[in-house]
């Protein structure tokens, strides 16, 4: 029976592929996604690649974004035909029109006292966080006033545009912050952890996620629940990351494509490679999720 059930599923898996591959008009593929630890990021492009090529029947280049911008610049080129983003660099991409969301990313919703993750949720949206040493006595967006805060770049929601826009809404005074811009998240905890800023801003859950990968000078994990705590959440949500084609790619293609990514979303190989970039799902893309980006990043920018 076992034996049965592995072959059934084998010829569902090819008959997928197969019905994949018809839908393309394309020779091959280029995608790009900006992650969420750089420094594990490229140990998986080249599973990545293997894993798309096998669905999609074409060869599949995976490349790492240098930064948020640069997979704008990359799509609007022509260089890359598909792009896993954060919500304001798709903002970006689609105000320029050269990208068009075709899914967006679930996540796990986390307790917002405990900030640890709460088993079987699913949510399409999250919040941003402001992370400081527990015995700062550093408190909500006030206690940032004349502060050092690490952020991790204009285009990143969570990691500036949502913080520093409510900070303005509140009326507070981001100039007289010291803005160190350090774009890979486990640094950025890092260096508060040790003190060399006050405060950084990142995403909800950020200290479970990186609870392994912020290291003493002996190579072991700080605990980061006892050494930093949230001095605030973001009142508004951010829409999850986006999977968005080029504004070049055919209809066909899109589709072939979306059907490539909720198919490796519902298997634990693709599953295990997503976890690079933070996501555990997709669903169609609303784009109107997405509009409020645009307020709040021109509030940011003011």
């Amino acid at each position: 029976m076992k034996k049965f059930l592995a072959l059934v599923l084998a010829l569902l898996m090819s008959v997928s592929m197969v019905a994949f591959a018809d839908g393309l008009d394309v020779d091959s593929l280029t995608i790009q996604f900006v992650p969420t630890n750089t420094e594990t990021a490229d140990a998986t492009t080249a599973a990545f690649s293997a894993y798309m090529s096998k669905l999609l029947g074409v060869p599949v280049k995976v490349t790492v974004a240098t930064g948020y911008n640069a997979i704008v610049e990359a799509m609007e080129s022509g260089t890359v035909d598909v792009g896993i983003m954060p919500p304001a660099t798709y903002a970006q991409a689609r105000e320029m029109g050269v990208a068009k969301a075709i899914l967006s990313s679930t996540l796990g919703d986390y307790d917002q006292v405990t900030e640890l993750p709460i088993d079987g949720t699913v949510v399409g949206n999250f919040k941003a966080e402001v992370l400081v040493r527990a015995d700062s006595g550093i408190e909500g967006y006030e206690g940032l006033v004349g502060k050092t805060i690490a952020y991790l770049g204009p285009a990143s929601a969570s990691g500036y545009i949502y913080p520093v826009a409510e900070m303005k809404k509140a009326g507070l005074d981001t100039d007289s912050c010291t803005w160190v811009q350090i774009t890979s998240v486990p640094s950025a905890i890092l260096a508060v952890v040790k003190g060399q800023v006050d405060a950084c801003f990142t995403f909800e859950g950020s200290r479970f996620v990186f609870k392994s990968a912020v290291l003493d000078e002996a190579g072991n994990p700080y605990d980061l629940y006892e050494v930093l705590s949230v001095a605030k959440l973001s009142d508004g949500d951010i829409p999850n990351d986006a999977v968005a084609v080029s504004t070049k790619v055919s209809d066909a293609t899109a589709a072939a494509v979306t059907e490539a990514f909720l198919t490796m979303a519902a298997d634990e190989e693709g599953l295990a490679i997503m976890k690079t970039w933070g996501h555990n799902g997709y669903v169609p893309a609303i784009e109107a999720d997405y509009d409020t980006i645009a307020e709040y990043i021109e509030l940011a920018a003011d």
